[in-house]
């Protein structure tokens, strides 16, 4: 599990380990893993030119301390600093090393054409120290116009990229966008969360024993290959298909046939016993699932997808069965107050948008806060579609699904994904980690499907058996 912690926590967290530690040692421990990382990003220290932006906090700190061992390491390395308030521990070590120091006022001039010209043809890495995690969103002028001078150069962000929201992965104002993100004792929000993710680049984890110092549970989270084995439902050695699970649809319709059938394949992949599906499609259905038969009993439902005019009808009536439900696409629009059987709603922004009554450009800035708010005010898990999609629960405990492809982004891939979310509710998943475990196969299959080329829906569903074959044994 890829585990998220807010800034008070790690704030805690490094506090309570500090005090078991030599004064200094923490730092010392983030700037060895940052300066190894950019050796390894370069190829190594030797003749390579490094700029560091130095702001008053303490990423300020790891980055000269980091800078004084490339300098040891002959690299010829240069600070800007952004504030007088700079780490003067740090300022010695550079300088003892050989770095060199300019101060604030060499930064504060508007940068030029051929400003950005001199600069990229004397550096090969920025190292972005300037704002720490406690720092407000956003950059000073000063600031962007030193980053607009190094323009093109690789960036390596110290512990978050500078002017990014680090709770909330919200970009309100300017920030810098890096190639790598060195990343000290945990993950924090914005390396999982977009827009704050987009802007992170690469995200390297520098272990510096805060788990020793007890971190509590994180409130943002990502699986991993090895947590989606272990919650993958897997037939047990006396199973028969009834006791697989049993999932039914109510998707398509005349006007969107395409539906009942891209739903219906993410559903039939293996894995529950049986599929039944009831629609307007059921022949052609049939034509391509032979193994899927009509209505009856089940343990979870789907609906929505290409639902059309109906699909407000097939929510109703799937609802009164009293078993979980995935609402998709059309049912979403019937959705207006907590569903009374548990549920998985994926919407994508748009679809969010009108079912908070926001701007879609306000979901997309702030996908986090937007799916945790619907999650409660339904009472439902919500999947939010998106680059990284975010699940959240109506008690606010969020995860943010980190697999997938652009090539993604095709008519018909959100049929495919209600269909499996069905299937592993049907299985005996809870909705939140039925909604997880979903998203990481969906994102993972059309990896598989694309090999970084096009893809359509029904590739994303023939590949989901192959990433299910391929994840490690529990």
């Amino acid at each position: 599990m890829r585990r998220a912690h807010t800034v008070d926590q790690v704030r805690a967290a490094e506090a309570a380990l500090m005090a078991t530690l030599p004064d200094g040692a923490l730092m010392q421990r983030a700037a060895t893993g940052l300066a190894y990382a950019v050796i390894d990003l370069l190829g190594g220290a030797y003749g390579r030119r490094v700029v560091l932006l130095v702001g008053s906090g303490d990423n300020g700190g790891d980055a000269l301390y980091a800078g004084a061992l490339l300098a040891r390491r002959g690299a010829s390395v240069e600070a800007w600093l952004l504030s007088t308030r700079a780490h003067e521990g740090g300022i010695a070590a550079l300088r003892a090393a050989g770095g060199r120091i300019q101060g604030p006022q060499v930064t504060t001039r508007r940068a030029t054409t051929d400003d950005s010209a001199a600069h990229n043809r004397h550096f090969d890495v920025v190292v972005d120290g300037i704002v720490g995690i406690g720092g407000t969103p956003g950059l000073r002028p000063d600031a962007e116009a030193a980053l607009a001078s190094l323009a093109g150069v690789p960036v390596v962000a110290v512990d978050t990229p500078s002017g990014v929201d680090v709770d909330t992965g919200e970009t309100p104002g300017p920030h810098v966008t890096a190639d790598l993100t060195v990343t000290f004792g945990t993950h924090k929000p914005c390396h999982l969360l977009d827009p704050a993710a987009a802007a992170c680049g690469v995200v390297q984890l520098v272990d510096l024993g805060l788990g020793a110092a007890g971190l509590p549970p994180a409130p943002v989270d990502s699986l991993q290959a090895a947590d989606v084995a272990a919650l993958l439902p897997r037939p047990a050695g006396d199973a028969q298909k009834y006791a697989r699970g049993v999932v039914g649809l109510r998707v398509g319709s005349a006007t969107y046939p395409g539906a009942a059938l891209l739903s219906v394949a993410g559903a039939n992949s293996g894995l529950v016993g049986m599929v039944r599906y009831v629609g307007s499609a059921a022949d052609t259905v049939k034509q391509h699932h032979p193994e899927v038969v009509g209505d009856g009993r089940v343990q979870a439902w789907v609906v929505g997808s290409g639902g059309g005019e109906h699909a407000g009808e097939e929510l109703a009536a799937a609802v009164g069965d009293g078993v979980p439900v995935a609402v998709d696409a059309d049912a979403l629009a019937h959705v207006t107050a907590p569903l009374p059987v548990p549920a998985v709603l994926t919407p994508h922004a748009g679809e969010l948008a009108a079912m908070l009554h926001a701007d879609r450009a306000e979901v997309e800035a702030r996908p986090h806060a937007f799916a945790v708010a619907a999650a409660r005010e339904y009472d439902a898990v919500v999947l939010l579609k998106g680059r990284r999609t975010v699940i959240a629960r109506p008690d606010g405990r969020t995860r943010v699904n980190t697999t997938g492809t652009p090539w993604l982004a095709t008519a018909g891939a959100g049929d495919v994904l209600g269909g499996l979310l069905g299937a592993l509710l049907a299985a005996g998943l809870e909705p939140f980690d039925a909604a997880s475990v979903g998203a990481w196969i969906h994102g993972a299959a059309a990896t598989l499907a694309s090999q970084d080329g096009p893809l359509v829906a029904g590739d994303v569903a023939r590949a989901i058996p192959a990433v299910i074959r391929g994840l490690p044994r529990p």
